[in-house]
């Protein structure tokens, strides 16, 4: 079915590229952006919120719980290969795997979950699963975490920012649809770039070899080319095309832009983070949610580690380790973490059991029987654990968590009603997050670090 498009939502979208449709989103009128707000169910959100903003470190592929927030050393060698040395924590009682040193004195900061669980081992299903809460199949396809805080923490809800509410960094996280039926004007605003490069070229905001002042040329080039708009000053359409050609300017080459430019912090700081993708990203990230951003995913690739497990751990275990613990460090000391939630998962974890055979010859495979997951700030309590898996880590023990329950507990925080409703563009009656009686497999808020 076509949709009619006006000159004035035409003239919107056009303009700057990527910024231009950073701005139209702003202003409504990015196609598939039909499902408003306003349309949502009384109740949906509350006011006593304690979470303000979230930072989702997606760890793509699925981390290992062994070798992170649930070493084993019992297990022996053919569960922990070469990685049988965990570590304490500032927490007495509280262990972490052994290349986690950094983030085994912030373990007041934050809570591990070692029960999360939903059974599935496919990477597509099982990102579904965890980034939505319910399970895949059915006649619709729902929104990520991150799009429902954007419908109810972006510009329906008073979000003033030119930087869009829902950011990745840097990369979409790919194969599931972020905004399910609530369309494309939830889908998130991904970068591109790579934030530990001299310049940070973020995607239609910071262009790569073309100067400021080239850019300021630019427009000027424009204006003096923009005969219609000088003989039709008062044209209403053309008074929005302006409205975003200055927003625009102002995300390329004001202040909104320049939360994406790291040179503004000091070098001792960007040390701190790591010199690395992801710690550049973490310190991007730190940056957007002071400026009021809600939802900020990384988009952290590389934990599918089917062959050379224990050679990438050693190499990604450090990187992580660095950047996370700088990151709650640094949100602490600005009086930030108390608003932002911070929340570390995979889609799920990896095989307890080395898969010592070729053709894997040392590496750990899909399993999302049993995994972990960790969430500081914005409410969620510190120094705490969350549930037990068995001996081996291969089957829950005890307080089982599924995604569900993971992401209900974040929307309470961020005074979002989990039992409220989600606008879908058929009138349909959708709760935010799944009723058991849906047939989801639920255990219940996380009430014991809320």
């Amino acid at each position: 079915m076509k949709t009619a498009i006006s000159r004035r939502d035409v003239m919107c979208r056009g303009v700057l590229g990527a910024a231009g449709l950073v701005l139209a989103d702003r202003m409504g009128t990015v196609p598939g952006g039909s499902v408003k707000a306003a349309g949502l169910g009384e109740g949906s959100t509350r006011a006593n919120a304690k979470a303000k903003s979230v930072i989702q470190i997606w760890l793509w592929g699925g981390p290992s719980h062994l070798d992170t927030f649930d070493p084993k050393p019992a297990a022996g060698y053919d569960y922990c290969g070469q990685l049988d040395k965990p570590i304490p924590t500032n927490i007495d009682g509280i262990m972490v795997g052994e290349l986690l040193p950094l983030l085994a004195k912030q373990a007041d900061k934050y809570s591990i979950i070692r029960s999360m669980t939903h059974g599935v081992n496919a990477h597509e299903t099982a990102a579904y699963m965890v980034q939505t809460g319910r399970p895949p199949g059915g006649r619709d396809v729902y929104p990520c975490v991150g799009a429902v805080v954007s419908l109810f923490k972006g510009y329906n809800a008073g979000y003033k920012g030119l930087i869009p509410p829902y950011v990745v960094l840097t990369q979409p996280q790919g194969r599931f649809s972020e905004a399910g039926f609530l369309g494309g004007r939830y889908k998130p605003f991904a970068t591109g770039g790579d934030p530990a490069q001299a310049r940070f070229a973020v995607e239609g905001v910071v262009a790569q070899g073309i100067t400021d002042e080239r850019q300021k040329d630019r427009r000027t080039l424009l204006h003096k080319l923009d005969t219609l708009g000088r003989t039709m000053k008062d044209d209403q359409s053309l008074q929005a095309f302006q409205e975003a050609e200055d927003g625009a300017y102002e995300l390329i080459l004001g202040d909104g832009g320049k939360v994406f430019d790291l040179t503004q912090e000091t070098n001792e700081l960007r040390d701190s983070y790591g010199r690395t993708t992801f710690g550049q990203a973490c310190l991007v990230a730190r940056r957007l949610v002071e400026r009021g951003v809600p939802y900020v995913t990384i988009n952290y690739n590389g934990w599918d580690t089917h062959k050379q497990h224990f050679q990438t751990m050693r190499r990604k275990l450090p990187e992580m380790d660095r950047g996370m613990a700088t990151l709650l460090q640094d949100l602490t000391e600005r009086g930030l973490l108390d608003s932002t939630i911070v929340w570390w998962s995979g889609e799920f974890g990896r095989t307890p059991k080395v898969q010592w055979e070729p053709p894997w010859s040392g590496g750990r495979g899909h399993y999302g029987r049993v995994f972990s997951a960790v969430v500081a700030g914005g409410g969620f309590k510190g120094g705490r654990v969350v549930g037990a898996s068995d001996e081996k880590g291969e089957d829950v023990k005890d307080r089982p968590v599924y995604p569900c329950d993971l992401i209900a507990s974040m929307y309470e925080l961020l005074g979002i009603d989990p039992d409220g409703k989600l606008p879908h563009p058929q009138g349909l009656d959708v709760r935010v997050t799944p009723a058991v009686a849906e047939g989801v497999t639920s255990g219940g808020r996380l009430k014991e670090i809320m």
